[in-house]
C-alpha cells in the first residue's frame, strides 16, 4: 500500500494515500474538531468547523474532505483557523434554540461542547429568520424531530439513505433557508421510516431524540397498585456501562441487575429467556418449512429463503420494501414481544396477579421496539403486551436520577420464572447470533449431536462484514429427519438495512439461493442499536460484541433447547414448539405497507 508523507503542526506523519488530512491528524494524535464528520458515514465538508490551513494554498481546506498529499504542510490551530472555527459556530448558534437547560441531550451534546471551547463572549450575532419557523415533530412513537435544535450538518440524512437506504430524511430548499425534511414535509410517522434510531445515534445535537417515557415509568414505580416487571436485552449489558463510568466493552450485567432492583421493579427478568424461546419458536418453524419444501413439495418461493423477525426495523424495511417477500419472515414476534405476551399470561398465573394490574417495561438498545411495542397486533395477551419501552441511555438516565452509585454495586442475578437464559440467548444481540443460536439448536435436534464447531462457536456467522455467507451440510440425520440427510443449509447474515437491501435484491432477481437469512437493522446488530449510549463507530461495536461472546462462553448452559425454565414453560402452559397456544401468543403476522 502507497504511504504519503506530510507535516501537520511541524510534526512528521506517514499515512496510507487515500486517506484524509483528518485522518492523518488522529493518527498523529492532534485533535481537528468536527460536527457533520462521522466515521460510519461518507465524507461531507458541510459545516466547515474541521477547517485547517495548507501552506501555499489561499483558502482554508476542510480537513474531513481533503485528502493526503506528498509534501504538504498543514496548521490546525492557526490564528485564522480559530477565528474561522468561531465565526462558523457564532453562525450556527445563531439560529439555534439554546435552552440546553432544557434539552434532553444537555452536556451530550456536541455543538455545544465546541461552543463551550471556542467562543469565550456572547453571540452578538441577530437571530435568522429561519428560527421563527421551526416545527417539533412528535408523530412518531421512537424518535422525535426538533428543527430550532438542527445545524443541518445532515449526519441524519447520509445515514437513512447510505447506511439504511431509507428515505424518510432528506435536504430541502437553500441558503438559510434550508433545513432537514421527511419527505414531501410530511410528519415522521407518515413517511418510510423503519424507527432504527440510527439517525438519533449520529445527530451531534438535541435535533433527535429517542422519545422518552422515563416519567411514566416512574409514575407505575411510584404506584402501590401495580406490579412492574422488567425484561433486560442482551446488548444492554455490555453497553450500559459506557454511560455509568465503565470502559467500552465491559459487561455490567449484575450490577445492571442490582439497579434495576434498587430502582424499585417488583420484577427483573431477562430478554434472553425469550431469545431461547424464539429458537425453539423459529427452529421449528424452519425446519417445518424445510419439511413442506423437500417432501411435500410446496411452493418453496413463498416459504424459502425463510428470515428471521426479532429487528423490529428490519420489518417495517420489508413491509415497504419487498411486501411480496412478507410470507418468507419468521412468524415469530420478537423476544421483546414475546416476553409481553407471557408476562400477561403465564407470569401472572404462576405469581396469582391481575394482568390489569401488571406493567411490563423493556430495556433495549433499540428505538424501532417503542414503534414495536405500539404495533395493533402485539396485543395477544388481552392487553398491551408490552406497555413501556426504554432505550439504553433511557435506564442510565433513570439510575443517575436515583442517585444510584452504579460502579460501587454489587453483582445480582435475575429472578427467576422467566430469568433464567443460554449462552445461544445473549448472542442475540450481536450480528449472526440468532442465525448461530438457531443452528446450535436445530442442528442437534436434527442430527442428536452438536453442531461440528469447536466450542460451540459457530465462526462463518460471526464477524462485522456487511454480509456474510455460510453453508453447512447436514450429516447423520435422526430417523425422523432423514429428510434432511445431506442436505446443504445455505445460509446469509446481513446487518444494516443497506446490506439487507442488497440480499433481498439478489434473492429477488434469482442471484442467490438461500435456505435462512438473519437480518439485523441496525450496524453491528443490536449491539450498534439507535438507542445504545452514544457516540458509536466500528471500533466500539467490535468491543461490545467481543463482550458479549465472552458471556456467552462464561455460560454453564450455552444452547437454548437446554433452558429449565423455557422447557418447564412448554410442560406447563405451552405444551410444545409452534403449538396452538404458541401460535396465539408468540406468533404474529405482518402487512404491507406503502412507500414514499
Amino acid at each position: 500500500m502507497k504511504t504519503v508523507r506530510l507535516t501537520i503542526d511541524k510534526k512528521v506523519v506517514e499515512v496510507q494515500a487515500g486517506k484524509t488530512i483528518l485522518d492523518a491528524a488522529r493518527i498523529a494524535g492532534i485533535h481537528i474538531p468536527t460536527l457533520c464528520h462521522h466515521p460510519d458515514l461518507c465524507v461531507a465538508g458541510n459545516c466547515r468547523v474541521c477547517v485547517v490551513e495548507q501552506v501555499g494554498v489561499r483558502t482554508l481546506q476542510a480537513s474531513c474532505a481533503v485528502p493526503v498529499a506528498d509534501g504538504m504542510e498543514i496548521i490546525t490551530n492557526s490564528a485564522k483557523v480559530q477565528q474561522a472555527r468561531r465565526h462558523i459556530l457564532e453562525l450556527l448558534l445563531s439560529e439555534h434554540r439554546s435552552d440546553c437547560v432544557n434539552c434532553y441531550k444537555n452536556n451530550h451534546c456536541e455543538l455545544q461542547d465546541l461552543a463551550a471551547k471556542y467562543i469565550f463572549t456572547p453571540v452578538t450575532l441577530i437571530p435568522l429568520p429561519a428560527l421563527q419557523h421551526y416545527t417539533i415533530d412528535s408523530s412518531s412513537p421512537s424518535i422525535i424531530k426538533d428543527d430550532s435544535k438542527c445545524i443541518r450538518c445532515q449526519r441524519c440524512v447520509r445515514t437513512c439513505t447510505q447506511l439504511q437506504h431509507v428515505t424518510a430524511l432528506t435536504v430541502s430548499h437553500k441558503g438559510h433557508e434550508q433545513k432537514i425534511s421527511t419527505f414531501m414535509d410530511k410528519l415522521l410517522n407518515d413517511v418510510v421510516c423503519t424507527n432504527c434510531g440510527q439517525c438519533v445515534n449520529r445527530c451531534p445535537t438535541g435535533a433527535l431524540t429517542e422519545r422518552n417515557y422515563i416519567q411514566e415509568v416512574w409514575d407505575a414505580l411510584l404506584d402501590p397498585n401495580t406490579h412492574v416487571v422488567v425484561q433486560t436485552a442482551p446488548a444492554v449489558r455490555v453497553a450500559l456501562g459506557e454511560e455509568l463510568g465503565f470502559d467500552v466493552g465491559e459487561r455490567v450485567t449484575g450490577k445492571m441487575v442490582s439497579a434495576l432492583k434498587t430502582l424499585g421493579f417488583d420484577s427483573v427478568l431477562d430478554t434472553d429467556f425469550t431469545a431461547d424461546l424464539t429458537i425453539m419458536e423459529e427452529g421449528t418453524e424452519l425446519l417445518t418449512r424445510l419439511k413442506a419444501v423437500l417432501t411435500e413439495k410446496a411452493d418453496a418461493g413463498t416459504l424459502l429463503p425463510m428470515t428471521t423477525s426479532c429487528s423490529p426495523g428490519w420489518i417495517k424495511f420489508i413491509e415497504h420494501k419487498f411486501p411480496d417477500y412478507l410470507t418468507n419472515v419468521s412468524s415469530c414476534k420478537s423476544p421483546q414481544q414475546m416476553f409481553g405476551a407471557l408476562a400477561k399470561t403465564y407470569y401472572a398465573r404462576k405469581r396469582k396477579l391481575n394482568p390489569a394490574k401488571i406493567v411490563s417495561v423493556s430495556i433495549m438498545p433499540c428505538t424501532a421496539k417503542k414503534y414495536e411495542a405500539d404495533r395493533p397486533e402485539m396485543r395477544s395477551s388481552g392487553f398491551k403486551d408490552v406497555d413501556y419501552v426504554l432505550t439504553t441511555r433511557e435506564l442510565a438516565r433513570m439510575i443517575k436520577m436515583a442517585g444510584i452509585d452504579f460502579m460501587s454495586l454489587p453483582d445480582q442475578e435475575h429472578d427467576s420464572l422467566m430469568g433464567e437464559s443460554s449462552g445461544a440467548a445473549v448472542i442475540f444481540g450481536a450480528t449472526g447470533g440468532v442465525m448461530e443460536a438457531a443452528l446450535r439448536t436445530a442442528y442437534e435436534l436434527v442430527t442428536g449431536r452438536e453442531v461440528p464447531f469447536a466450542n460451540l462457536d459457530i465462526k462463518p456467522v460471526r464477524g462485522m462484514e456487511g454480509v456474510r455467507e455460510a453453508n453447512i451440510t447436514i450429516e447423520g440425520c435422526l430417523p425422523e429427519w432423514s429428510f434432511l440427510e445431506g442436505v446443504e443449509l445455505k445460509l446469509a447474515v446481513a446487518h444494516g438495512l443497506t446490506n439487507a437491501w442488497e440480499v433481498m435484491q439478489a434473492v429477488k432477481q434469482g442471484k442467490a439461493e438461500f435456505h435462512f437469512i438473519e437480518v439485523m437493522a441496525c450496524p453491528g446488530g443490536c449491539l450498534g442499536g439507535g438507542g445504545q449510549p452514544i457516540p458509536t463507530n466500528s471500533e466500539i461495536r467490535l468491543k461490545r460484541a467481543q463482550a458479549i461472546y465472552e458471556e456467552d462462553a462464561g455460560k454453564h448452559i450455552r444452547k437454548s433447547h437446554e433452558n429449565p425454565e423455557v422447557l418447564a414453560l412448554y410442560k406447563d402452559f405451552l405444551e410444545a414448539p409452534m403449538s396452538h397456544k404458541s401460535h396465539e401468543l408468540l406468533h404474529t403476522y405482518y402487512i404491507e405497507r406503502h412507500c414514499n
